[in-house]
């Protein structure tokens, strides 16, 4: 399976326009960060809601990615997010992703986000990923 910096590698060579992070990655499961700038926020003070799903998104992919390898044309097919309670303006978005079923062709991973150094959850997704058939 890849490693962490294998996927980071695939993650900025194929997505340059995203700006999150690895942390880590296992069979499995990941976790990575977005880092919040003003770019990230939403008038209150707050992280915007599209850069949440953009964190669970890719937090799931790479989830996805440590468990089969790198395969760029695995793709989300649903996204549901639960926003649960204020993002810290100042602090990172990180995002633990979890398999809860990986089929032939279809991944189920739960994501749950956190406002850096915070034990309550900011925001929970079902994310679901479509992976292609094996060549």
């Amino acid at each position: 399976m890849p490693t962490k910096a294998e996927i980071q590698t695939f993650l900025l060579r194929e997505f340059p326009q995203t700006t999150v992070l690895v942390d880590e990655a296992g069979d499995g499961w990941a976790r990575v960060r977005q880092p919040v700038g003003e770019e990230h926020l939403r008038p209150g003070g707050t992280v915007s809601g599209p850069t949440l799903m953009a964190v669970a998104d890719v937090a799931a992919y790479v989830a996805v990615l440590a468990a089969i390898g790198i395969v760029p044309l695995a793709v989300t097919t649903n996204l549901n997010i639960n926003f649960l309670n204020k993002p810290a303006a100042g602090r990172a978005i990180i995002g633990e992703a979890a398999l809860l079923k990986l089929g032939k062709r279809l991944a189920v991973i739960d994501v749950r986000l956190y406002s850096e150094g915070e034990p309550a959850p900011v925001a929970q997704a079902s994310v679901t990923y479509s992976i292609p058939p094996a060549r």
